[in-house]
């Protein structure tokens, strides 16, 4: 059981995506005002903190992750006095703020990077990110053969001849952690917003950071937006580098001078459990996403085995496992859930795509979530999965605003579809996103039906379902517990956590609990017989 100050350990937390939250002055774009003047909403549902996308000013070319200044707010959110009234706020709700930190890259609307651009190849300017010649004749050819994650090379060529290299998008240059005077200038930035107040920082591409000093050449191209190398393929030379854990022990030291238990949470792409463990080591980090579990099929054995590995891994480092069914970056589970289980993750969806089960998605995906609910560790929530919303999967391909849909040269549809903003109110502007009709992605007809005025206080509303597992888990310290495995046909996945059993039936047969269980929540009504149907998981007292 996790002491008094491990708040962490296993605590639910709840990420925000500003821009598609709450907007406090109808101009279509969330801010940091209407995310303060919502937050009661989220004590309310029950959750422990909030984690925010990017605020900071930038020129927006992938949605705030292209920073171009790391102290500041976008004027588009509000300003610093904004930021300081949301974290007062929330801490006044009992709620704990985590912030987003891109250290990967900068905008290349950042400081630093136009002066890289003003400068002549080899100075000081330039060795802050990754400026390299070119191959060929004339250096025409980039220094290797890397592929950004969002489609196309990973190298641009700049007046003068030299490259810049960018995993991401054009506009998002790779910094140089080689570089004494990023690594400062980064601890200078932590320290700048632990000083106002923040409980912690979500590191984005925690696994990039350090790249493999050859810089050679990587024949194994990796899907637009996979994430992970291609299975088989050797460790790629640019994630995943040992050399990250030096930057998060550094890290570490400063959070560990602040009071209050600050956090680093990973969002590292790592594979196998064992590596991504490495990231949460005693002077490391504190949590990092479970992608494999996230990634893996609907299916009981699949699933097993990865709450195994890396529930397995994690202890052997003394850390929790940290769950996650959805976020800003992949396909909201009660859409992903409605695709056959063989079929891989898709990475966007388009009109003229084939469509999923919708029904079938969302029942799988609030039995998906009340399992998740259940093991022990700490939980992340994306913004409206509480209310059940699917993938917007209609969105004109004109609208759309991921770089993916363009650097993919139009055959990824990307991720905006699950950053539309969401719904509050049915009857209201912009389903009361804000105080005018103005959505900066559009918002589908159906939305009304998932508002959370049409849900709070319904009983059976998916709303209430999130609301019920959160007061229970508190209730029995699900997240500060232990797991044992119970023996189940093949179909069954079923375990204790403490006095709760948490069942998942995957097959068509129903699935009969131990006698004398106690039913304390059910994802979807039993059977007259009391047995539980297929996609349904219930909790009960043992």
């Amino acid at each position: 059981m996790s002491s008094p100050t491990e708040w962490w350990r296993d605590a639910v937390i709840y990420q925000i995506y500003p821009r598609s939250f709450a907007d406090s002055n109808g101009d279509g774009m969330g801010d940091l005002p209407g995310i303060t003047a919502r937050l009661s909403d989220l004590r309310g549902l029950g959750v422990d903190a909030v984690w925010l996308s990017p605020f900071y000013p930038s020129p927006q070319h992938d949605a705030g992750y292209d920073v171009a200044d790391y102290r500041s707010v976008d004027p588009r959110f509000g300003d610093l006095g904004d930021a300081d009234k949301l974290i007062a706020e929330a801490k006044a709700l009992g709620l704990r703020v985590i912030v987003d930190l891109v250290p990967n890259h900068t905008s290349s609307a950042h400081p630093w990077f136009e002066a890289a651009l003003a400068a002549a190849p080899g100075g000081a300017e330039r060795e802050r990110y990754i400026f390299r010649d070119g191959r060929g004749p004339g250096g025409s050819e980039p220094p290797n053969d890397w592929l950004s994650v969002f489609g196309g090379p990973a190298w641009e060529r700049v007046p003068g001849g030299q490259w810049y290299l960018h995993l991401f998008d054009v506009t998002q240059p790779d910094l140089n952690w080689g570089n004494p005077e990023v690594r400062a200038e980064f601890v200078a930035i932590l320290r700048f917003w632990l000083d106002r107040g923040v409980d912690g920082f979500r590191v984005d591409v925690a696994h990039g950071l350090i790249k493999d000093a050859e810089l050679g050449d990587y024949e194994y191209a990796s899907e637009v937006l996979g994430g992970l190398a291609p299975e088989g393929a050797p460790p790629p030379p640019m994630w995943d580098q040992d050399g990250v854990h030096d930057i998060y022990r550094e890290w570490r030291e400063v959070l560990n001078a602040y009071e209050g238990d600050r956090i680093l949470v990973a969002e590292a792409w790592v594979q196998p459990a064992e590596r991504l463990a490495h990231y949460v080591r005693p002077d490391e980090m504190h949590q990092a996403f479970n992608f494999q579990y996230l990634d893996t099929p609907w299916q009981a054995a699949p699933l097993r085995a990865v709450i195994d590995a890396t529930t397995t891994a994690n202890a052997a480092v003394g850390a929790p496992t940290t769950w996650v069914l959805s976020n800003h970056d992949v396909v909201r589970h009660a859409t992903r859930l409605g695709y056959p289980v063989s079929e891989p993750r898709r990475h966007g969806i388009g009109v003229d795509d084939p469509q999923p089960d919708a029904p079938l998605g969302l029942r799988r995906a609030r039995a998906a979530s009340l399992q998740m609910l259940g093991l022990p560790g700490s939980a992340y929530l994306y913004q409206g999965e509480e209310l059940g919303l699917p993938e917007h999967t209609a969105i004109p391909d004109e609208l759309r605003q991921d770089p993916t849909w363009a650097r993919s040269g139009h055959t990824e549809r990307g991720r905006d579809g699950c950053r539309v903003p969401i719904p509050w109110e049915a009857d209201a502007p912009s389903y009361g996103f804000g105080p005018s009709d103005a959505s900066w992605l559009p918002q589908p007809a159906s939305w009304a039906e998932y508002a959370l005025d049409r849900q709070r206080d319904v009983p059976g509303s998916t709303y209430e379902l999130y609301r019920s597992a959160l007061r229970l888990r508190a209730r029995h310290r699900l997240g500060a517990g232990a797991l044992t495995w119970l023996d189940t046909p093949a179909d069954v996945l079923a375990f204790r956590n403490g006095d709760v059993l948490v069942l998942t039936n995957f097959g068509a047969e129903p699935a009969g609990l131990p006698a004398g269980a106690e039913v304390l929540l059910t994802s979807e009504p039993l059977g007259a017989d009391g047995r539980v149907p297929q996609d349904v998981t219930v909790w009960a007292r043992v």
